[in-house]
């Protein structure tokens, strides 16, 4: 698995993962405001007219340089995907508690759509296929099955978590000081 790069903006907000290669072309271009983190890796390019080799280091979390209009477009909430509300609920079925792989896991609308609940993160949870079909087109109380969590809307630290399962230390510790106290990804 490819080392990844956290970029930010300015004001320190996760914009996108990013390889290496692509990391490099920031720095080329002077397009890195400032970065932190550990090194990552050391480029090394031609000969350059003094005799001296060219080199360009990368750390693992960049802040680009730019006018934070993409901050703007990631104020609103990350996109619903099946692989991101698995692992907000960590696999885990809101009804039954257990864990399960991917494979045995279902989105299910706590408010069934049928009865105008709608597909955002308030409203949908992990279940296990068993759950999902015993609950079938009805609300939690309706079924009596009642909900072991609160479903919720990642913020953009935690949903750049959800994103990347191979986080460096480093990168980790500066997106879980984003993420709110009681989320359960501090669990």
């Amino acid at each position: 698995m490819e080392t990844l790069i956290l970029t930010l903006d300015r004001a320190g907000l996760p914009q996108a993962w990013v390889g290496i290669d692509e990391a490099i072309t920031y720095h080329a271009k002077r397009l890195v405001a400032w970065s932190a983190g550990n090194h990552v890796c050391e480029y090394r390019g031609g000969i350059q007219r003094d005799g001296r080799r060219s080199r360009i280091e990368t750390q693992s979390i960049l802040a680009l340089r730019g006018d934070g209009h993409a901050s703007r477009l990631f104020a609103r909430a990350p996109a619903v995907s099946n692989e991101l509300l698995f692992a907000r609920d960590r696999h885990l079925c809101a009804y039954c508690g257990a864990g399960f792989g991917r494979r045995d896991l279902s989105c299910d609308h706590v408010l069934p759509v049928s009865k105008g609940g709608r597909h955002v993160w308030t409203n949908i949870v992990t279940a296990c296929r068993g759950c999902n079909s015993q609950k079938a087109d009805r609300t939690p109380e309706q079924a009596r099955m009642p909900l072991l969590y609160v479903p919720y809307t990642p913020n953009r630290h935690e949903h750049f978590i959800l994103r990347n399962r191979h986080i460096l230390a480093d990168q980790m510790a500066f997106l879980m000081s984003g993420v709110p106290r009681t989320s359960r990804l501090r669990v």
